[in-house]
């Protein structure tokens, strides 16, 4: 267990004097370790042992005693060492190096101030208002007084608030575990480092863990309600350590289930194509998360599409988060705080999407001094730099990465000559807190990618995105946020092979968001959630012009569309009792497709096609066209078997009413999204899922086994020879199928020590169903049939082992299953040539795919005082070489049926990296 410097307050100055308990001790050792003997003085004596086993790594013990007291045992161990024990009256043994624990107050403490010597600072100062407490040396033998001191201490309980930051940088520190000793009393900070929760008035010590940070504790005693703020530091990791936390016990005692969380530091170990860090392909290493091939950042969650998933960046929706074919995600890592995935146990404040949310939280950068960081690849450079502009109070990170990619495509064969790709994406962040109850978060991002390869055709597309938030504590109790947004996304194509010919494309996508969520600790055993969010769609879905004054293309636009969604929701996190806790969630969500629009009508019973079309229907813009609606109810339970044992339970509905339609299995900048209308039903979705959690090994490795079964409405597959660009009757080219998803996930994670990393396996389905005749064609006889995403077999392992302080090496490799593709059975002639016959939809597979990539890290050395510190990483992707088949396809070749193999990558990718911090 982790002793810190609290204990000082604690004991003497010799702390080699034994109190009141003193029981006989028989052992005997020789050179063991000190976790040896303390496990058998323990069993011996009843005494519990405090201490920080770092410090004690190098003591060998050597003892043989037989009923002697346990005081003078530990005085013939420790004599003549720097090591020091102090036994406590409620047996309780305190072990230290270094120096000894002092047990008496500091000298005139109950002096008047004015006879208190110059340089005795008052060791007890009150803190009836906000309190910062920093990590400094000395901090934990002090208490802190929270609340107005009283003479008489109530017994009604009292809250106490406040935020965890990072005591060097000023930054919140999210996810901090605060609890109260040798209670059930805890709480985890959100993601601007704030907690609040309700104590016992009266003397207690207040344990902080934070992730990176080192563990602390403070000594306080609650006269009433109070606001008690606290730095951390950060830690500077033994080798050889196992940190024992309550932070590392949250899989098993959170009530959430499929939530994941990804440390950014674990994400840049990871090795990547070209070297940088990249958050989604770290996302689609954890269980349950696939992706359909190597050029591909759309992932899919549990037998959800693609477009299931709700990608937020500080609440701003990203459409498309890829870069350079999808060799890049669209997120700095070096602006990136925290990474987090639902899956499961989707909190009633997100809706929109049937499968997941990842949510990415910036950093907000350093309110004490300049900072910054830079990096350079074979095929991209980054930098961003941090500025306090109000020291303590206002930060601001500016960021950017750009591509120089052109020379790597100029190695390419004469026939990609033509081929030109560029990207860049830039941030702008800025935090503001103006005092202790309010905080403002704004958010700006851009990116732009402008790619051509091997033909006359050029791609690009954008997103942008903008965000503010202000956050309110109307109390330690009630804390309020108020959010609002504008996200868009748009793609041009244009064509410039013949001047007759020449034509560009256009689509777009926005929104306006905007969101109000309150949270009201009610009671220690209840935290209530609310809200209300508004969201505004508007819809370009293709604009096709002349390119050049010399073209004959004929100009064509499908008319705009918009939308709006609406939704309420409330939930409550309820604490039963200490081993069962419930979180139940219900969020109703209401849709209005709006005018102007021309809405297309079809007979009834019949399938929707240009020839059963009966007419149109015309409506004034802000008319209503349709409406859907309903409730989504979100439901978890959690059960704690024992400390590090707990099974888990959830129940999740969800509804969508925007779909993407993509003749890729994949996201590709040519997708569109299209709105629920008359024609389109929205999706909904309904999952039901099972999961034990176990820790080991003192916490240190964490195993979970989750189950789960899906249930998918009105999702949108595609009629044969389906035309999606440019069509103004889309409805007749998609039709709704039913879906079911099922699957197994196991995990095996351990998080600290030399080696540490990840082991992941999914095994799961994903069928769909046609059998509506209405829909004008039955798919494979109207059986199921495995969506072309489906992969049933998935493993894996990600390592990272640390040879020293400086010296690293990092592995991934993983196995899938071939996804389903659609193969000629047959051929025939046709128009004097041979053409194809295929077969039932997704009844065979591609090859199976195999890839393992490794990196070595190198970090600068760690001298504190440095100005800038740098690393490297060198590593190689795609280890073995492999040709994994991202497709196979057949085309028809002088009157003759040719198949091939598509592979993104065939051989081994050599990459370097250099970083820079300041």
């Amino acid at each position: 267990m982790r002793i810190s410097l609290l204990l000082i307050a604690l004991l003497g100055s010799a702390g080699l004097r034994a109190q009141s308990a003193d029981p006989p001790l028989s052992i005997s050792l020789d050179s063991a370790h000190i976790a040896e003997f303390v496990r058998e003085a323990e069993r011996q004596t009843g005494v519990f042992f405090y201490y920080d086993a770092r410090q004690f790594d190098s003591l060998r013990i050597s003892v043989a005693v037989r009923s002697q007291p346990l005081s003078q045992v530990l005085r013939s161990i420790f004599t003549g060492t720097d090591y020091y024990y102090y036994m406590a009256g409620d047996k309780k043994v305190f072990l230290t190096r270094g120096s000894p624990l002092q047990a008496g107050l500091p000298a005139g403490y109950f002096d008047p101030p004015g006879n208190r010597p110059a340089n005795q600072s008052n060791p007890l100062p009150d803190y009836k208002g906000v309190a910062t407490v920093k990590n400094d040396p000395g901090i934990e033998q002090r208490t802190f007084e929270i609340g107005a001191r009283t003479s008489v201490i109530s017994h009604a309980p009292a809250s106490i608030a406040g935020y965890v930051r990072n005591g060097k940088t000023g930054e919140p520190i999210g996810g901090a575990y605060l609890n109260i000793e040798g209670t059930n009393i805890g709480i985890n900070t959100d993601q601007y480092g704030y907690y609040s929760f309700t104590v016992p008035r009266g003397s207690h010590i207040l344990q902080i863990q934070g992730i990176g940070m080192a563990d602390t504790r403070r000594k306080i005693i609650v006269y009433a309600d109070g606001k008690f703020n606290i730095d951390l530091t950060e830690r500077v990791t033994s080798l050889k350590e196992v940190i024992v936390s309550a932070a590392k016990v949250a899989n098993v005692r959170r009530v959430a289930m499929g939530v994941d969380k990804i440390n950014i530091q674990a994400i840049k170990k990871m090795p990547s194509a070209f070297g940088e860090a990249d958050i989604l392909r770290a996302v689609i290493t954890l269980p349950g998360v696939k992706t359909v091939g190597e050029a591909s950042t759309g992932f899919n969650v549990r037998g959800g599409s693609a477009d299931q998933n709700l990608i937020l960046f500080n609440d701003a929706t990203i459409f498309n988060p890829s870069h350079f074919f999808g060799f890049f995600s669209a997120f700095n890592p070096d602006v990136v705080k925290d990474v987090e995935l639902y899956k499961s146990s989707i909190p009633a404040e997100y809706g929109g999407r049937l499968s997941s949310v990842l949510n990415i939280t910036s950093r907000e950068g350093n309110k004490k001094t300049i900072t910054g960081s830079a990096g350079v690849g074979p095929v991209t450079a980054r930098a961003n730099v941090e500025l306090p502009v109000i020291k303590d109070k206002m930060s601001v990170i500016a960021g950017g990465r750009a591509t120089y990619a052109n020379w790597l495509l100029n190695l390419l064969p004469d026939q990609y000559s033509n081929s030109k790709a560029n990207f860049y994406d830039g941030n702008l962040l800025l935090h503001y807190q103006p005092n202790n109850k309010d905080n403002v978060h704004i958010t700006g991002y851009l990116s732009e990618d402008k790619f051509k390869l091997n033909n006359d055709t050029s791609y690009g597309y954008n997103n942008r995105n903008v965000s503010a938030k202000w956050k309110h504590n109307f109390s330690n109790k009630l804390i309020g946020e108020l959010t609002t947004g504008y996200d868009s996304y748009a793609y041009r194509t244009a064509s410039e092979q013949q001047e007759a010919n020449d034509y560009s494309l256009r689509f777009a996508i926005a929104q306006f968001n905007a969101k109000t969520d309150f949270t009201w600790f009610v009671h220690p055993k209840h935290t209530l959630d609310m809200g209300v969010s508004f969201i505004r769609y508007h819809l370009e879905p293709g604009t096709f012009e002349p390119e050049g004054k010399n073209s004959l293309v004929i100009a064509d636009k499908v008319p705009a569309e918009q939308a709006r969604e609406m939704a309420a929701y409330i939930s409550d996190r309820w604490n039963i009792s200490t081993n069962l806790s419930v979180q139940a969630g219900l969020r109703y969500s209401y849709y209005n497709y709006l005018g102007p629009a021309t809405v297309n009508e079809y007979a009834p019973g019949q399938p929707k096609t240009t020839d059963s079309q009966t007419g149109t229907t015309d409506y004034a813009k802000g008319k209503t066209a349709a409406s859907y609606g309903g409730p989504e109810i979100r439901l978890s339970a959690r059960y704690s078997i024992t400390g590090d044992l707990s099974v888990k339970a959830g129940y999740n509905s969800q509804r969508q009413y925007i779909h993407m339609l993509s003749n890729t299995t994949a996201i590709s900048p040519t997708d569109i999204w299209k709105l629920s209308d008359p024609n389109i039903k929205p999706q909904f979705g309904e999952q039901v899922s099972l999961g034990l959690y176990k820790n080991f090994h003192n916490n240190s490795i964490e195993t979970s086994v989750e189950v789960y079964y899906k249930k998918i409405r009105n999702y949108l597959d595609y009629r044969s020879g389906a035309s999606l660009v440019m069509n103004h009757h889309i409805e007749t080219d998609v039709m709704g199928t039913q879906g079911k998803a099922y699957g197994v996930e196991l995990m095996i994670k351990k998080q600290a020590g030399k080696l540490n990393g990840w082991l992941g396996y999914t095994w799961s389905r994903i069928l769909l169903q046609q059998t509506d005749p209405n829909a004008g064609e039955i798919i494979n006889g109207g059986n199921f049939y495995p969506a072309n995403y489906d992969k049933p077999h998935d493993v894996t392992a990600v390592g990272n082992y640390k040879f020293s302080h400086r010296f690293s090496v990092s592995m991934n490799a993983t196995y899938s299953t071939g996804r389903p593709i659609t193969l000629p059975i047959g051929r025939f002639y046709y128009a004097g040539g041979q053409r194809a016959l295929f077969g039932d939809r997704n009844a065979h597979r591609i090859p199976d795919y195999f890839r393992m990539d490794v990196s070595l890290n190198i970090d600068g050395n760690h001298k504190v005082d440095q100005t800038f510190h740098n690393s490297w990483t060198i590593g190689l992707y795609n280890l073995t070489g492999r040709h994994n088949a991202y497709s196979v396809y057949y085309v028809t070749e002088g009157n003759v049926i040719s198949g091939y193999k598509l592979s993104i990558f065939g051989s081994i990718i050599p990459f370097i990296n250099y970083n820079i911090r300041f």
